[in-house]
Order: C-alpha cells, then sequence, then structure tokens
C-alpha cells in the first residue's frame, strides 16, 4: 500500500533557531565533541594551561577554562552569533587555514542545545565580562585572563537526541579520549581533566617524548622508533612504535596534519603499508606521528567535524609518509634496546670479516651443505669448545679470521685475541653479542653488555636472505647460478603453459625454467642466493604465484610475498645444529640487515634478557 502524499507547503525561511539547532546536529554528535569544539577554541586563542571538568560524562556540565588571549566585552555577542569568526575572511584566507577551528559555528551551535554562560577576559581589561548564551546578555564579572565556556544540561531542548547518548561512563570515556588526543598534539600547553569533581588525568608542560609516554604508557614509551623526516613543504616526526609492541586492535594510532588530529584513510594506509613486511597477522601498530605542510596543499574542510582531510597532492603524501615510516622501521635490531649503536657498514665497506662471515654463512647455512673448518693462527686456548661455549666474549675475536685479515688487512679494524689483555673487545658495536651455545637445534644464545640474546635462527636467517633478495630485485642485480645438471620434474599442463608465457617474470626473479616436453620442465639457474635449496620446490611456488597473480603484477603487487616464500623455504631449518663461527656469522648478518627484528611474517627473530631480569629469577641482592 502506498504511503498518502503529504499536504504541500510553502517554501519559507528557517528560523534562526531552528538552523542552529540544524546545525548542532553536525557539529555537536555528543559531549565529546563539544569538548573538542571548546579546547581548539582555547589553543587557536593562545592557551598554555587549560582545564577540563566534566559532571556526569559531561551531559550534566562541561566547563573548560584557559588562560589564553581573552574576548573583548562587546564581542561577546557575535562569538554566540552563527558563522561569525575572527580565524577568516576570505577565500584566501579560508584556502589557507592555520588554526584549528575557523567555520565560526561551534559556539553558537552548542548556545542552541544547552544552557550556555561564556566568561572572559583580556589583557588590557579590568574585569572579566559575562554573556548568557539563551539571552545574549553581558554582565561584568569576576576572573582572570582568557575565557571560561560553562555548558550545562546538554540537549535539555531536544530531548529526542538526548536518548541516543549512552552511559555516563561511556560519554566519559569520548571526552577523554577527545583530551588525550589534543593534549598528544601540545606537549606545550598543561591539561587537567576532572570528573564529577575527581582529578582523573594532568600533563604538565614537557616534551613530546614525555607526553606520550605518559598518555601512552610505558608500554610505548620501552618499543618506539623516534622519526623526524623533510622533504620539500613536507615534514614527518614523531613515534613509530615497534612491531613486537603491536597490539589487538587499533587504539593507540594517533595522526595529526598540522597540529589536527585526522582519521585519513590515505595516511593510515601509507603507515599500514610500511609496517606490512614486519607486522605479524591481524596485529595493529601504535604511533604517533605529525605531517606538518604548508596549509594550501591540504583542505580542512571536507567533514563537519574536520576529522577528515584532502590533499592536494595525494600520492606525494601517501609516498613519503610510507617511505619516513618504512626508513625507521628499516633500523637495525640494535635499536630495540638502549642506544642507537651507529649503523654497520655495509658488506662490502671498510671491515671484510663481515664479508667473509657473510660468504661463510651462505655456504653452510644450507640443507646438506658441508660445513668448512675454520682455519685460525689461535693456540688452543683460544678455539671454541666442541659445545661452541669459549671462555669470555673477547675470545670470540678468533671467529671471524678470514684471507683479508690473515694477511692483516683489517688489524687496525678489528682487535685480535692476540692483542695485550688490557685491551677489550668493543662489544658495543656488536649489539647482539657473541654466541655461547645453541639451544636444541631452534636457538642461538648469545651474550651481549646488556645480557643474554636468544635468537630464532630460522627467523633471523630468513629476514636476512629476504632482504637481500629484495635489494638483488630492487637494483636489477639478481645474481644467477646455473645448474650443472638441470632439475626436471614433472609437470601439468598448467604449469607448462605459466612457464612459457612468463619467461620474462621469471629471468627477472632469477629462474631459467624451460619446458622440454608436454608434461616436464627444466629449471636450469636458480638466483644465486638460493642456490642450494630444493629447485623444484621453489619452481613451483614461483609458477603458482605466477599463474595465480600474473607475471606483472608479482614484480609490483605480490613481490614481496613470493620473496618471503623463497626465503622462508631456503632459510636455515631447525634442528640444523651450528658451529660458533655459524652462530656469529648470523648475529653479525642480523646487525647489518634492515628490519631484523621480525621474520617475514612479523614474528620476533630475538629477545633480550637482561642482567637484571637474570638477578631476580635467582633471587640476588635481595
Amino acid at each position: 500500500m502506498n504511503a498518502p502524499l503529504s499536504p504541500i507547503r510553502a517554501i519559507q525561511q528557517l528560523p534562526d533557531n531552528l538552523i542552529s539547532q540544524i546545525a548542532a546536529g553536525e557539529v555537536v554528535e555528543r559531549p565529546s565533541a563539544v569538548v573538542k569544539e571548546l579546547l581548539e577554541n582555547a589553543l587557536d586563542a593562545g592557551a598554555t594551561q587549560i582545564t577540563v571538568r566534566l559532571e556526569q560524562g559531561g551531559v550534566k556540565r562541561i566547563a573548560i577554562t584557559d588562560n589564553g588571549r581573552g574576548i573583548s566585552p562587546e564581542q561577546l555577542p557575535l562569538a554566540l552569533a552563527r558563522h561569525a569568526t575572527s580565524k577568516i575572511s576570505s577565500l584566501h584566507d579560508l584556502e589557507h587555514v592555520a588554526t584549528l577551528g575557523f567555520r565560526g559555528e561551534a559556539l553558537a551551535s552548542i548556545a542552541s542545545v544547552s544552557q550556555l554562560t561564556l566568561t572572559s577576559r583580556t589583557a588590557d581589561a579590568g574585569h572579566a565580562s559575562e554573556i548568557d548564551g539563551s539571552t545574549l546578555a553581558v554582565t561584568p564579572s569576576s576572573g582572570a585572563q582568557g575565557t571560561t565556556v560553562d555548558v550545562q544540561d546538554l540537549y535539555f531542548n531536544t530531548p529526542a537526541r538526548r536518548k541516543f547518548l549512552k552511559s555516563d561512563q561511556t560519554e566519559f570515556g569520548h571526552c577523554a579520549e577527545v583530551v588525550r588526543r589534543i593534549a598528544l598534539a601540545r606537549p606545550d600547553v598543561s591539561f587537567s581533566l576532572t570528573h564529577n569533581g575527581k582529578t582523573v588525568d594532568h600533563w604538565i608542560i614537557t616534551e613530546i617524548a614525555k607526553r606520550s609516554a605518559s598518555i601512552l604508557g610505558n608500554e610505548f614509551a620501552n618499543a618506539r622508533l623516534a622519526l623526524d623526516e623533510g622533504a620539500g613543504p613536507l615534514r614527518l616526526h614523531g613515534f613509530v612504535g615497534l612491531p613486537t609492541a603491536s597490539k589487538a586492535r587499533a587504539d593507540a594510532q594517533y595522526f595529526y596534519v598540522n597540529g589536527r588530529f585526522v582519521r585519513d584513510k590515505l595516511l593510515v594506509h601509507a603507515v599500514r603499508a610500511a609496517y606490512q613486511d614486519v607486522l605479524h597477522g591481524d596485529r595493529y601498530p601504535s604511533y604517533v606521528l605529525g605531517l606538518d605542510l604548508d596549509p594550501a596543499l591540504v583542505d580542512v574542510n571536507v567533514h563537519p567535524s574536520k576529522i577528515e582531510v584532502r590533499f592536494r597532492d595525494s600520492r606525494a603524501v601517501h609516498q613519503f609518509v610510507f617511505h619516513a615510516v618504512s626508513r625507521a622501521l628499516a633500523q637495525t635490531s640494535a635499536t630495540s634496546f638502549g642506544a642507537t649503536p651507529a649503523p654497520l657498514p655495509s658488506p662490502s665497506g671498510a671491515m671484510p670479516w663481515i664479508r667473509g662471515s657473510q660468504e661463510h654463512l651462505q655456504a653452510i647455512l644450507q640443507p646438506g651443505a658441508q660445513v668448512p673448518q675454520q682455519q685460525t693462527s689461535f693456540g688452543p686456548q683460544f678455539a671454541p669448545s666442541i659445545n661452541g661455549v669459549a671462555q669470555t666474549t673477547a675470545n670470540y675475536g678468533a671467529l671471524f679470521t678470514d684471507n683479508d685479515r690473515a694477511a692483516g688487512g683489517v688489524a687496525a679494524n678489528y682487535p685480535s685475541a692476540l692483542q695485550p689483555a688490557n685491551q677489550t673487545l668493543p662489544s658495543d658495536d656488536f649489539p647482539l653479542g657473541f654466541a655461547l651455545a645453541q639451544l636444541h637445534g631452534i636457538y642461538i644464545l648469545a651474550q651481549n653488555t646488556k645480557g643474554l640474546v636468544l635468537v630464532d635462527m630460522h627467523a633471523a636467517h630468513e629476514r636476512i636472505l629476504y632482504e637481500q633478495l629484495k635489494g638483488a630485485l630492487d637494483e636489477d642485480a639478481m645474481q644467477v647460478q646455473p645448474l650443472l645438471i638441470p632439475v626436471t620434474f614433472f609437470a601439468d599442463a598448467v604449469e607448462v603453459g605459466t612457464a612459457e608465457e612468463n619467461q620474462e617474470t621469471l629471468h627477472a626473479l632469477g629462474f631459467d625454467i624451460a619446458a622440454i616436453s608436454p608434461t616436464t620442465l627444466a629449471v636450469r639457474s636458480v638466483p644465486a642466493l638460493l642456490k642450494n635449496a630444493d629447485a623444484q620446490t621453489l619452481a613451483r611456488d614461483v609458477l603458482r604465484d605466477v599463474r595465480e597473480f600474473g607475471g606483472s603484477r608479482v614484480l609490483v603487487e605480490r613481490r614481496n610475498e613470493l620473496l618471503g616464500t623463497l626465503a622462508c623455504h631456503t632459510a636455515v631449518r631447525a634442528n640444523r645444529s651450528l658451529t660458533a663461527p655459524e652462530m656469529n656469522a648470523l648475529l653479525r648478518q642480523m646487525e647489518a640487515t634492515e628490519r631484523a627484528d621480525q621474520c617475514n611474517h612479523g614474528r620476533p627473530t630475538w629477545s633480550q634478557l637482561a642482567l637484571s631480569d637474570l638477578d631476580k629469577l635467582f633471587l640476588r641482592g635481595q
């Protein structure tokens, strides 16, 4: 049955009060929206001290006091008028907004759905002045310089809207979150929050490192990386949490654009993409980041609550944020604990002992490979014992002898155990320390200056191979290892067709896979980094991904997943017994590898157990 038609009405101008109440539906969604608007006004007024007092979750009362510039008595009625503001006066100002508020409708909208009283005093005024939001009457009052906005009985005249509010505690939670967001962005301002007469939070003026630690907790403070990068008109600064400190919910993600908290899909995607290689499963990273740029390059007037923004060059912003966060996460594993050491030189740099260790590691960390004997000129007192345990960390200098060092090429760069006893190994240069033993063929136990290091050898080697494969593919320098005897295997028609149609993609990945019959494929070459792996297994994995995603897409969008699969198949397996030189070579490569804190699946590759933790286990000093 059709609904009856409504009677025809003439077009008429809405009364100002109804217009304000309609606008309030967009601006004043709940008490937390009132808190947000009033805090932004206080900051725009230059406040350095702000007090927020709430009653019954903000529904009964919201009173915010600041020590800003204040409002002169003659302008108080304009402050409560719709679309009246001192922050913009032309289209040029609107396109270069540098303040948090600019629409000039917040106070008018709030006053239309509450009992509002505004008290303010400027620096040159003899006393404060007060205006009533319902009558707009201005009267003398008392008070220090600044402004107090007192909002009581929110939605008293719109009971239908009040029914949509949640419990007092829930509404207070939303208000408290708004205060935390703004306090994170402005560590140069002190904030105090009280609820029902009880002080809940108080933050003094400090620096961003301390403010973020006090708001997000020690868990974030102890597992974060500082970031400060600039490129042209863009600057990204703040802290990103270590992947190992990720959370099950995205409740510790704070992004600011020119000091304004935003929840922008473009920025969230850029940060998430930077964590893709190091984040486990459905975990969410924690971060506090601020993006500063010319106000003309961003439009903040695209959402009623100003929670979203639009960039003039969104692709450039996305790439800048992605690469900046990626570079922060690519720091060596030593950055996870304590002071950040100087970056280790590249394998081809001035310390050839690292290169020797890498070549040694590549030769031995493969299934079925023969373990070469380490040749040293040291006596029995410096030789590692059968179980891989040496007496002191200084003795491990003997484990890195290679041809260059034997010829005296790096004697000045790397102290040896033959040097005088009072010269110790610069162990701070080796954050992961030196191997002591292997546990159950799975973990490496190492000693560093802080205590005990536990390393998952398969996860660590997997990350090393993965980063090497990515680097080789990025530089178009994938080294190929031809097979003396090609590996042939039975293949179905789909696999044969995939190999024939995607020869260019396979060659770019370092594979030469050719069809020698309608049912047989031959692997003639593989990437040199994977030369000791099962060629048939690698070939089938590559063909499967190329068939599923397409050759061009594998090299662009899905290449990291493919390289991660190849690295996982090739990495040293559990229950493989390693000698001390092998374990130390793996530690050195971890220190020289980006993102070495996590494997390709986001799991941690190592963990630090400090001496203080060990002391607690054995009740030492208690």
